[in-house]
């Protein structure tokens, strides 16, 4: 998961970055979904839900250069707080 926080006027500009970012991502070995999430009433608040086969999969791609160099294309403003989850089974209510 991977949280992101933009300016208002950055909006359009952190939306194509990560089009771009995305349609790389789905080429890449062990990628399986991501789903963009924005918080509602106006926020810039971005949530990006990704799932990989596994954590090294997802090192890989996020290694490549050519992911480095597009985080560039990011609106100055842009923050990321990206973190790594694991499925936590709780009874009754979801499975891990």
């Amino acid at each position: 998961m991977n949280t992101f926080h933009v300016a208002p006027e950055e909006v359009d500009g952190f939306m194509e970055a990560w089009r771009v970012d995305g349609e790389f991502m789905q080429r890449q070995p062990g990628y399986v979904s991501t789903q963009l999430h924005r918080g509602i009433a106006g926020s810039t608040t971005f949530v990006n839900v990704a799932v990989w086969d596994s954590v090294e999969a997802m090192r890989n791609a996020v290694s490549r250069p050519e992911f480095q160099s597009s985080l560039a294309n990011y609106p100055p403003s842009s923050v990321a707080s990206p973190h790594i989850f694991t499925k936590v089974a709780v009874r009754g209510i979801c499975d891990a």
